[in-house]
């Protein structure tokens, strides 16, 4: 699964920047669980059976419903530059049963490390 493109995008009144990205294939309901590994999820079933909300604190998260072929994804605009190329992997590396997740957990701590500098002076 992959990003396609951007579908709709806006600055939004807490200081975050939306992205709406197309999907090439609708969301798996195993993708979540798969984000669980890089930060926070949450089952948001008020909104809908399989409505499902990420969170990556200081870089994005991710709001999306399993079966869908869009997610809404608010990026801290300040570190958006260094964080969406992990976004566009963390999709494309998705793949359904067990993964490798080393390369990926080591590009998250290379670009963590440039998120702290940038957003607050230090590693």
């Amino acid at each position: 699964m992959r990003i396609v493109r951007s579908v709709r995008h806006k600055s939004c009144a807490d200081g975050t920047f939306m992205k709406e990205f197309l999907l090439s294939a609708p969301l798996p309901a195993g993708f979540f669980a798969y984000l669980g590994n890089f930060g926070e999820v949450e089952a948001l079933p008020n909104l809908g059976e399989g409505f499902y909300k990420f969170e990556k604190p200081d870089w994005f998260s991710i709001k999306g419903l399993a079966g869908d072929t869009t997610v809404e994804v608010r990026f801290r605009k300040e570190v958006m530059h260094l964080t969406v190329d992990f976004l566009y992997l963390l999709f494309s590396s998705y793949r359904e049963g067990p993964v490798d997740l080393s390369v990926l957990k080591q590009r998250e701590q290379g670009v963590g490390k440039r998120v702290r500098e940038h957003l607050y002076g230090r590693d």
